[in-house]
Parts: C-alpha cells; structure tokens; sequence
C-alpha cells in the first residue's frame, strides 16, 4: 500500500522510505547534519564579496580565510589589491585602548568607514565608536557620527522588511502611512505633513496588499527631484476576506485581510494618483482604475512605474487582470492627463521580465525600451515614445533578456544579463551590452559558467562572480568592455572537502516529449557504493514562475538535499517543462493545463538517469515539495501511485 502524508517534516519521509533498506543510527544523522548550510558554509573560505564603495571610485570588502577576515581595498583605476589597513597593529592598538585583546584575523567589527581624507577609519567594538589614526594605528574613542545610508529605501522600490517608510532620492524626506493616508516627515526636523485626507479603511493609499503577501510598508516612488510622489489608491471594498488563525498558549487570535481568489468577480482596484509633497495636492490620473497587476507579479512595487528626470512625466504599465494584455501609458504629472503610447497583446501570458521589469522611459530622446517574447523569445525592443511606433527589435536569437542593468543614453548603448547563450547549460547567465541600433553585440563576461554582476556607482567597472553548481566561485573586476582588471577572489572549499563533502553532479534529460533538453541536479550520499541500490527522493517545484533549483551558482548545501542523501537517498532536482528562462513555448507548455505539474518529465527524468546511474532504484521513488510543490506532490500520489511510493507534501496550495 503507498504511503501518502501531507504537512510533515521532509526528514519523517527519509526516515519512512528507508525503513525496508536499513534502520538509520545517531552516526547516519550528524553525518547527514554536517551537509546542512550552518555546518558547511563555515567551511568555505574567500567566497562571495561585497563591495563597499568610496567616493573616490576604490573600494573595500571584507573576505572570511582559514585563519578569520581579511579587509581589502581595490582600487580600479590602478588596478591594484592590497590590504585597506594593517590589521595585527589595529587589534594591538584596540586591546590596549579597551582592555580587552583582539587578534588580528579576528577583529570585533564587520563593516567601517574611512575619514574623508582616508587617512583614520571609524568602527563599532563593543557598544562604543572608535577611531583608528591610519599612520600611527593610535586607537581612540570617537564621538562623531558614523556615516550610514538613511533608513528605508532612497526613491522607492524598496525590498519587503526594509522599514514602514520610503526616503526621498535627497534623503531628506520619509514617506509612511497612518490612517489609511500618506504621510512626509522631515528627517531633520522630525516634523510630519499629512498629504492626503481621504483615505479610509479598505480604499486607502499606498497599501501593500496582494492577498498572497503584505505588509505596512507603502507602496509608492518618489520622483527624481524628491518633489513628488506616484502611488495609488487601493480600493479592496468588494474584495473578500481571508482568515487565519494563530494559536499560541491562551486564546486563539483570528486575522482576517482582503484576499481576492482566482474566479472572484471583484478584485483589489488601483486609483492611480501623484502627490505634490512641498504644497500638499493629489492629482488623480485621468483613466479608469486598473486592475490590482503588474507586469512581472502582482505585488505592485512600482517597476511599472518610470520618472522622467525632472518630475514632469510619469510613464507606467496596465496589466489587464488575465496578463494577456500590457498598456505602455505617459502621464503629465502637472495636469494627471494620460496618453496611450502602445499596447501588446499575448495569447497567453505577458511578462517584461523575471525579478525585476525589463523596461526603460526616455523621454529625452522620445524612446522606450521594451522586453517582448514575441518572437518566442524574450528580448528588446525600441519604441517612439511620441507616436508609439516600433523602431527596431535590438536584440535576438535563440536565447533570454533576463535583466537590463544600465542603459546608457548618451552612448546608445545597454548592458544586460542573459541566459541560453550557453551551450553547456541554457540557465548560466552572463553580461553583455549592445548599441541601441542593435548592433555591436559583445558579451562581457565570457566564461562558462553562470556570472552575477554588479556596477560600480560611477558605472565605470563591474565586479563578476561565475560558478556552476558544482565549480565554487571565481570573483574578478572588469571594465565596462569586459576586460579582466583585478582578479579579487577564488573560492576555495579544501577545508570542507576534508570532512568527506563532494559537489553536486549535474544532469541533462530529454523531457517526456522525448526531444526537448532538461536540466537539473543529482545528490548522492558522500560514502555512495555504486553496487548498490538507493531509493530516489524527487524534489519539486513545478512553476511556471520559478524551478525547483533556484540558483545555478555554487552553493554547498543547497537546502537540505546533500543532508537527505546522506540519509542513503539520491535526490533529484529537474527543472520541468514550463518553467522560465527558456523559449516562450518552453514557458506556455503548461498554459492552461498545471495539472500535470511537471509530472510526466520528473518520472521520464528519472528512469533515464536509472539507465546511466546503475545504483538507482527506480522501484523505490518518493516525492516532496512545498507550496507549489506540494499541491505537485499530492498530484504525483493521485495520478501516478504506480512510480511514487511516498508522498511528502509541505503547505500545498
């Protein structure tokens, strides 16, 4: 008889479907928790970086070695690395002036900033400010304030948890609601200034509420010059509600918010509106309310929303409540009056991009910058802002515009991430910039791999990491044609493959259509004997938002997979049919029809890594997800109990 569970721990099944094979001891599970990301992160030395930059175009950052952290200091323009301060005198210098004694590998602080000479750097130890006299390493108690970026997000678009208020791109302003209303204080002065006056429960302004997630943050951008504010009125008054129940030790708590479900009649309204902030006046946009949608999600977090640099333009996209249509509309912010630039229509499914919308408002040259899989795959297109009319397509070919990263207007040119350009794997991203016309296309990250980048302020370098899942992290400074300056950091994970860890093994399958290339992940335990047979954990997560593999760069752990193999499992992870970052008929695969949840290539997937890998017992598969992973998981032991055995299913919807 098959086993089916729902909501129960992934190490419950672990334990379950390994019953017939051996009865696990207290040795197999620390062997299994030394897999886990708390143990092996620890582990691996001079991984990824962040850089903190100064105003004179060098930059710091701090790296984990054997021996504790090191703080560096590059300077692009001479191409130079070397130490950002003599650590072993610093830690002398500290134990003397506080008492306490400080090694020079194992400083007391994470982050610091230089003096604007350069010459002292001030740090937090213990509760109090220091100062350290970059020339004698004479250590001293500081009373100035330490520079830190205002609380929020500057201009907006700010990521969830980062606070209940929105600063202004000068810093000077915060904008927050209280009662249903939008608010300014003044940073400086701490004084608040009500902007709006109508808001009320359930049609107030500003409101982060998708149902699915919300929070008190308002949801709004501030114009470039920090005299205005672009947002919307949510109106949820016919929206139903959701209820949730919390119990802890006492009486329950219910929680109930406005929470529209697919089929609903009524669902969350937006009033778009701008907001004079300096004499308080909200200005309504001259069109119907659009439907509570974006582009990429349905959070509402302002990417569908562009400022010209003076204030005096808003440019913004209407999704239609299926996403089937996208309206590309210019608003004057003075008047609220509204025109149409253009509109696309898909039969199934419109998306300008993945994390982040892929499009740009130029209102100096009359231009927009468009992503549109119209040609089955998803790439750039150049629009008159004035009359609507396509220009050019910029880019194409058999591959993926993930992410625009700058566009420079004076150049007429665009830098952007990519994937599908490749071979080895459709899923590595890399960075490449093309001129406006379309041509002049040149990567600038060329090594295989999968490349994460990010600029400088001053747009002048770019610092790449490249990895593959089962290659660590190489991490190196270029210019912005892609030349290799400085070569930062190699990771190096010698202190974990000590303790018995081995990288993961990826894997190429043909989907159930017999043709079309999958990918994904293979774990196995790190005292695998081949001439045996191991039972088959398949994790899942369908999509057709995301894949069950998440990151394509090196990660030790990845989750708890490597910890279940341990367990005497192989774990498999197959990206299905359906999911993003392929062709736009990969993604429509499943259009109208998840039921299937990718079922079909996760049981191909595995018999055809049974034929290569002999110790797979095809006899013994077992299957688990969450969230949507779970709603597949419960599918695979209705629809399939003849493959799955076991069934694990976590919070399905």
């Amino acid at each position: 008889m098959n086993k089916f569970f729902l909501l129960i721990l992934p190490v419950a099944f672990a334990t379950a479907a390994n019953a017939q094979q051996k009865v696990l001891t207290t040795n197999d599970y620390a062997r299994a928790e030394k897999m886990l990301s708390y143990n092996t992160e620890p582990l691996i030395d001079r991984a990824s970086i962040r850089p903190n930059w100064l105003p004179n175009g060098q930059f710091w950052y701090r790296v984990l070695t054997p021996q504790g952290s090191e703080f560096m200091l590059i300077d692009p323009a001479k191409k130079t690395r070397h130490a950002a301060f003599d650590q072993q005198k610093l830690a002398a210098s500290l134990s003397v002036a506080s008492g306490k004694t400080y090694t020079s590998f194992m400083l007391p602080f994470r982050s610091f900033s230089f003096s604007a000479d350069q010459k002292a750097l001030i740090f937090q130890a213990d509760g109090k400010q220091w100062k350290c006299d970059l020339q004698t390493y004479a250590v001293t108690p500081d009373d100035s304030a330490m520079a830190q970026a205002a609380a929020g997000s500057l201009g907006g678009r700010q990521p969830r948890g980062s606070g209940n208020q929105v600063v202004s791109p000068d810093g000077k302003k915060a904008a927050f609601i209280k009662d249903y209303n939008l608010w300014v204080r003044n940073l400086a002065t701490k004084q608040e200034t009500q902007l709006t006056t109508d808001g009320e429960k359930n049609f107030a302004y500003a409101t982060d509420n998708a149902g699915w997630t919300s929070s008190d943050a308002p949801i709004l951008l501030w114009s470039p010059d920090s005299k205005k504010i672009a947002t919307n009125k949510q109106d949820e008054r016919k929206v139903g509600d959701m209820y949730l129940v919390t119990t802890n030790v006492g009486h329950p708590v219910l929680r109930s918010w406005k929470y529209p479900l697919p089929g609903d009649k009524d669902i969350a309204m937006i009033q778009r509106v701008i907001i004079n902030v300096d004499q308080p006046k909200t200005i309504v946009l001259q069109i119907p309310p659009d439907a509570h949608r974006s582009t990429f999600s349905d959070d509402i977090s302002m990417e569908d929303l562009n400022w010209s640099a003076d204030g005096a333009q808003l440019a913004f996209i209407s999704t239609s409540r299926d996403h089937k249509q996208a309206k590309v509309r210019i608003a004057d912010a003075a008047t609220g009056a509204v025109r149409e630039v253009f509109e696309e229509t898909v039969a199934t499914q419109y998306e300008s991009g993945w994390g982040s919308a892929n499009w740009k408002f130029m209102p100096k040259s009359n231009e927009i910058l468009w992503f549109s899989e119209r040609d089955n795959w998803g790439h750039l297109y150049l629009y008159n802002s004035s009359n609507g009319k396509l220009k050019n397509q910029v880019t194409k070919g058999n591959w993926v515009v993930t992410r625009i990263l700058k566009v420079d207007e004076k150049n007429r040119q665009i830098y952007f991430m990519a994937v599908g350009r490749l071979p080895e794997n459709p899923y590595f991203s890399q960075l490449c910039k093309i001129g406006f016309d379309g041509k002049n296309l040149k990567v600038l990250t060329p090594e295989s791999g999968n490349h994460t980048a990010s600029l400088s302020p001053d747009s002048k370098y770019l610092i790449d990491t490249y990895s593959k899942p089962n290659v660590p992290p190489v991490t190196v400074l270029r210019d912005l044609n892609g030349k290799m300056l400085v070569n930062l950091e190699k990771t190096d994970v010698s202190r974990l493959a000590a303790t018995g860890w081995h990288p993961v093994t990826p894997i190429t399958v043909k989907a159930h259509d017999g043709k079309t290339d999958l990918y994904g992940l293979l774990f196995t335990p790190t005292n695998l004997d081949a001439q045996k047979k191991y039972p088959v954990i398949d994790y899942i997560y369908p999509g057709p938002q995301g894949g069950g593999v998440g990151s394509w760069s090196f990660a030790a752990s990845r989750s708890d997979h490597q910890a279940l193999a341990e367990l005497g499992f192989v774990v498999v992870v197959i990206e299905g049919t359906s999911n993003p970052l392929r062709s736009k008929s990969f993604h429509d695969m499943s259009y109208g029809n998840m039921s299937e949840n990718t079922l079909p290539d996760q049981i191909t997937g595995i018999r055809q890594l049974a034929q290569k890998y002999s110790y797979i017992d095809t006899s013994r598969v077992g299957i688990w997800g969450h969230s949507g992973g779970g709603f597949a998981t419960a599918t695979a032991m209705f629809k399939y109990p003849d493959f799955f055995k076991v069934g694990i299913s976590e919070s399905g919807n």
